[in-house]
């Protein structure tokens, strides 16, 4: 069954070499991968499945000679098939020993991930190249601080801006670049503040070179977040306007001269006039009498018309676009007396039609008062800013939306959610207001198809699902990527909890249809969580939280379903936050204990094993049921450390059973996620002694319930060791038949369910007829848990159950009180 089984293989490249290396044999994803058939391959060297340079760098020798002294070479790189072509490839040797230890054979597991590596290569290329961009522009000082405001790098722009090499700044703080007077003055703190709080701070003012010197600057600070909404530091652009700024005051410096000597004016007209025509932005003067233009450099005339002399002597109200002529009126009308002093005016960005078509422009006039019977002037200055705008709206946008799918991200929904929450809050009217929800979306099972199918066959279906969930929504609402497979939505709901569930039903639905990919027909759910404003929360970090809480219950609760929150979830919350602190200090202190319950032969009663079963009794609370404290130890990670002492605990003491008698030891599905599980199991044995094929490993059907194809690895890799793998809770799960067909398990246990219903329920005697005898047309061992009566252990027999537990036989108790139970006689059945 097994060489079948490999044999029809075609994802992995599996074979086998003799202790030379020769291919021995040679299966259908080996030749998938590599192109050699069976007949063309198997006698000769593994070597030519390598590149010409590794094979002259001895490397397949050395991977041989690894796999030999330490049992298993794992790599990955570049391999060549029969046509010469290249892919990368994930390789796994694993040393074959008889059981004297005397070297065998190899076996080499290769998989063929050139889809992947192609991928990570591209992604690196794209960084290269946006990393390149941010160097090599030179007009603008790009770098980025880290949370405390310290610089992390450095483009050849900030260089030029400021004199520092980047080996100079890296590291410092950058208020450096302010002046003495602002950084006691608290501004550098103040703008990271900003940022940090609304996203963004720009501002304009002097700042301050290595050498000392000054400059005038343009400057935007952006607060960058991960998935989870956590502040990873700032990006800032500053551009050096001191150019403009120095041209914008002589023009006023100008004027002021001109008014004060009137002896000089000449001079100082030509030297205005010199100014202004050399000037990088757009000048133009309109005479408050006649409303018509009577000066317009260069720029203005190639801004505003895309030729010169267009411009002079005609009305401003004729030639210019709306928004300067009223502009400059605006500043004629409001300006100062003849002989008043000039203002500096208020710069205005807006869009404006110019003879290049829609432009973003900063705008500026004021009013020029004359002398003696010299007209009052409108001075209007232009700065044509689209590139500007266009590069802060395209940094504003990365840092508020997911790059793969194009949705709001964590921040720019906290910001939506904090708004609705407000124009709620804000309502005066007497009609019923309608509440805010929130949804939390999670999708069920998704890191089984990345884990299978790989990384971009879930980006797809990412973007993918992204958009059926946003046709699913009305307008208004907000969907948003918090991060991985989590996303959440903001809506309006008149109907409160009605509406809201009708609309998770809504969205559920529309992600349950399958959906086709890469020739991948897949299927995926939803699990939601509800939460309403104000009932639940008035704030936005309030009413998320509440959502994830009633997420955490939908999915508690099985697949494809939604969750409202109550009350009671917070509880439940603290309560599991008490636990998982408490069980730290638990296993620090060595609190958990291992109680052993007895397996004995249904035919005659006696022992045969005990399964080990985990206990903590807290100092001050007492004893605490496993369904309380497993469930954290599973969620924050604990059940590593935790399973590790069961393998070790339960080894050890069965060790030292005179009886030789099996232990059984329950192996958490999430466990299965630490790919040294096979090696944590194998160290137990080694270092207690006790011989593989009295230890036994219960599994639950959600093991292989998840789509990861490396469960079943482990499996085997566990079966390898000669421990026995029993299927734990048989007949509840999704599909139990199929779960014999892809493993061959050394024991059912049918569930306790189906025996405490088995005297008064036909139904559950037919499952437990069915099980037994599939137990015994596979040779399989079956054994009943949950016998509590002599009925239930007489019924059990005489449907052929091959081993009993429960109570009936005897409580779980400690390795200490098992010595009288080995050595008592055996327990006899009812009946028997």
């Amino acid at each position: 069954m097994y060489r079948l089984l490999v044999q029809g293989v075609t994802d992995y490249a599996i074979f086998m070499l003799d202790p030379h290396g020769i291919v021995v044999n040679w299966n259908a994803g080996a030749e998938r991968a590599k192109g050699y058939t069976g007949d063309e391959i198997v006698g000769r060297y593994f070597a030519c499945l390598y590149a010409p340079e590794d094979r002259a760098a001895g490397l397949p020798e050395a991977c041989l000679r690894e796999a030999r002294e330490t049992g298993r070479f794992e790599a990955e790189g570049w391999r060549v098939r029969r046509d010469g072509s290249r892919f990368w490839a994930d390789v796994v040797i694993d040393a074959i020993r008889d059981d004297d230890g005397i070297l065998i054979g190899f076996a080499k597991i290769t998989r063929d991930r050139t889809d992947r590596q192609l991928l990570l290569q591209r992604h690196r290329e794209e960084e290269r190249r946006f990393r390149l961009f941010v160097q090599g522009v030179t007009d603008y000082a790009i770098y980025m601080l880290d949370p405390s405001g310290h610089v992390v790098n450095w483009n050849a722009g900030a260089e030029r801006a400021k004199g520092y090499t980047a080996a100079e700044i890296v590291g410092r703080h950058f208020s450096c670049f302010y002046a003495p007077e602002d950084r006691a003055a608290g501004l550098p703190e103040a703008g990271l503040r900003q940022a940090r709080e609304t996203g963004r701070f720009e501002a304009e003012g002097w700042r301050v070179r290595r050498d000392g010197s000054r400059f005038w600057a343009d400057v935007v600070i952006d607060a960058i977040r991960d998935d989870d909404g956590t502040l990873i530091g700032f990006a800032k652009v500053t551009r050096d306007r001191t150019e403009k700024r120095v041209q914008d005051l002589q023009v006023v410096e100008a004027k002021e001269t001109a008014e004060r000597h009137r002896d000089e004016h000449a001079a100082a007209s030509a030297f205005l006039d010199s100014v202004v025509a050399t000037m990088p932005s757009s000048v133009v003067v309109q005479d408050g009498a006649t409303g018509r233009i009577r000066l317009a450099n260069r720029q203005a005339e190639l801004l505003l018309c895309r030729c010169t002399g267009e411009l002079i002597g005609r009305p401003a109200a004729a030639v210019l676009p709306p928004a300067l002529a009223t502009l400059l009126n605006a500043a004629l009308a409001d300006g100062p007396a003849a002989d008043g002093p000039a203002a500096v005016p208020v710069a205005v960005e807006a869009p404006v039609e110019t003879a290049w078509g829609l432009r973003i422009l900063r705008m500026r006039a004021l009013a020029i008062g004359g002398r003696g019977d010299q007209p009052r002037c409108g001075l209007l200055i232009v700065e044509d800013i689209s590139d500007e705008h266009a590069a802060s709206l395209q940094i504003h946008h990365l840092a508020h939306h997911d790059g793969l799918t194009g949705l709001p991200n964590r921040e720019l929904f906290r910001l939506r959610l904090g708004e609705a929450l407000a124009a709620g809050a804000a309502r005066v009217d007497t009609a019923p207001s309608p509440s805010t929800a929130v949804l939390c979306l999670d999708l069920d099972g998704f890191k089984g198809i990345n884990d299978t199918l790989g990384h971009p066959v879930g980006d797809h279906l990412l973007r993918f699902l992204a958009k059926r969930l946003r046709d699913a929504l009305r307008p208004g609402d907000t969907l948003a990527r918090l991060g991985g497979d989590a996303f959440a939505v903001i809506a309006a709901v008149p109907g409160a909890t009605a509406e809201a569930v009708a609309l998770a039903d809504r969205l559920i639905e529309a992600a349950r249809r399958p959906i086709e990919i890469d020739g991948h027909r897949i299927e995926i759910g939803l699990s939601i969580g509800i939460a309403l404003a104000p009932e639940d929360s008035d704030t936005a970090d309030g009413l998320l939280r509440c959502g994830e809480l009633a997420l955490y219950e939908a999915k508690r609760k099985g697949r494809g379903r939604h969750a409202r929150f109550h009350g009671a979830l917070e509880t439940s919350a603290r309560l599991r936050r008490l636990i998982e602190t408490d069980l730290r200090e638990a296993i620090a202190r060595r609190e958990l204990a291992l109680h052993y319950q007895p397996i004995v032969r249904a035919e005659d009663g006696e022992t045969v094993g005990y399964e080990a079963l985990l206990r903590w009794h807290h100092p001050s609370r007492g004893p605490i049921s496993p369904l309380d404290f497993i469930p954290v130890a599973e969620e924050t990670g604990m059940i590593d450390e935790i399973g590790t002492f069961v393998l070790h605990e339960a080894c050890r003491e069965a060790s030292g059973w005179t009886s030789g008698r099996s232990v059984a030891v329950n192996l958490s599905p999430a466990q299965f996620r630490n790919p040294a599980l096979a090696a944590q199991v194998a160290a137990a044995l080694a270092a207690s002694g006790l011989s593989p094929d009295r230890l036994e490993l219960e599994i639950t059907e959600s093991v292989l319930l998840d789509a990861s194809s490396n469960n079943v690895t482990v499996l085997r890799q566990l079966e390898q060791l000669g421990t026995r793998i029993a299927l734990d809770d048989f007949g509840t799960g999704y599909s139990s038949l199929s779960y014999l067909c892809t493993f061959r398990f050394g024991k059912l246990k049918i569930d306790r369910s189906f025996i405490r219903e088995i005297c008064d329920s036909r139904e559950a005697l037919a499952v437990v007829r069915a099980i037994t005898g599939l137990g015994r047309s596979l040779g399989i061992t079956v054994t009943a848990e949950g016998v509590e009566t002599p009925e239930q252990a007489a019924c059990l027999r005489q449907e052929g159950c091959t081993q009993l537990q429960g109570f009936l036989y005897g409580k779980p108790a400690p390795a200490g009180a098992l010595a009288e139970r080995a050595e008592a006689p055996p327990l006899r059945l009812a009946g028997a």
